[in-house]
């Protein structure tokens, strides 16, 4: 059966709100023709990751309209999974505000919560978003109502990051944390530098050179933990120990190109909609011939608390314990012999 099709506005369907989230990673899309209205969550090439129907603008059909489907306009609730069978009237003002993660989003018609799509709505899994007309589960949404307990706190802690991530001087806050930790851990800072750009998340690079204790430099990223990573509570059972981290790499070289790889990663996450963990690996997305520590190696393996590199322990942010997770050089072989 073919659910939502995409977000083009195919056949008479009509966009009526266009909304990116903070990362660049995914765009909500809410279309509507005469007869009903459907929100979908969608990544920069136009795939469809997420979709739910949000309202029938006119009395509810008793069965799925196949042929409406099939045609690619937006899909009419049967009449036993919408709380209106009459119909309801055109939606009001619609406003959004998505996870602090970026991989989901809430709805809200008139600042009352209409629906949600969260990361873990998958359209090939039968698994749409949730939203507040809806009744028991269908292939086009499952009832809010339903949801909320467990949706509730995301919104609500999504609501609260974003106030804080906006008001003045809170990224300035942060970084001043941030680089307390690191004195205290590692010592002195010495240069530093931006890896964002002009793009959400903000990153910086802290340089910290050897002294009494340690031969090698340790470069560390600051600002990843500022933002839970997306998609962790897809794979962990209790994402909150891992869903922020920082990274850190550790060289004997020059320290601007081993912090290649930061800047390579420091935002990755956020823009692919995906998390790294301990034992994760990441191939180098150019030649090898161009690997910052040697063309010898193809990519990295991330470790936490490797037993040779200081501990980098005690830094909390969100009320989550930070993880850091060391760079290791590795080789094409050895990227296979991970992944299998």
């Amino acid at each position: 059966m073919a659910i939502f099709r995409s977000a083009s506005g195919e056949g008479r369907a009509e966009v009526v709100l266009t909304a990116g989230n903070p990362y660049g990673s995914r765009t909500l899309v809410v279309e509507r023709d005469e007869d009903a209205s459907v929100a979908y969550l969608c990544s920069p090439d136009g795939a469809v990751h997420g979709a739910v129907w949000l309202a029938n603008h006119r009395p509810a059909p008793p069965v799925v309209d196949l042929a409406r489907l099939n045609s690619g306009r937006p899909p009419l609730m049967p009449r036993p999974g919408t709380t209106h069978p009459a119909g309801r009237g055109p939606l009001g003002r619609l406003s959004v505000l998505w996870f602090e993660e970026g991989d989901g989003v809430a709805i809200y018609e008139d600042d009352e919560l209409l629906a949600v799509i969260p990361g873990w709505a998958d359209m090939s899994r039968g698994m749409p978003g949730y939203a507040r007309d809806a009744v028991g589960e269908s292939p086009f949404a499952w009832a809010l109502a339903e949801a909320l307990e467990g949706l509730a706190p995301r919104i609500s802690n999504a609501r609260s990051y974003w106030l804080w991530r906006h008001a003045e001087g809170s990224w300035t806050s942060f970084q001043q944390f941030a680089m307390s930790h690191l004195d205290r851990v590692l010592g002195r800072a010495g240069r530093y530098w931006d890896a964002s750009g002009e793009r959400l998340p903000t990153v910086g690079i802290t340089e910290r050179p050897p002294d009494e204790e340690r031969e090698f430099t340790v470069l560390s990223t600051v600002g990843m933990s500022c933002q839970r990573m997306p998609t962790v509570e897809q794979w962990i059972d209790k994402p909150g120990a891992y869903a922020r981290i920082e990274l850190a790499v550790a060289t004997r070289d020059d320290p601007r190109e081993a912090a290649l790889l930061l800047v390579w990663l420091a935002q990755y996450p956020w823009h692919s909609v995906t998390w790294l963990g301990h034992g994760h690996t990441a191939k180098w997305y150019h030649e090898p011939s161009t690997f910052p520590l040697g063309p010898g190696y193809a990519g990295v393996l991330m470790l936490a608390d490797p037993p040779d590199m200081p501990d980098m322990s005690g830094f909390t942010f969100g009320g989550e314990a930070v993880r850091w997770l060391w760079l290791t050089p590795i080789t094409t072989e050895e990227l296979e012999e991970h992944r299998h």
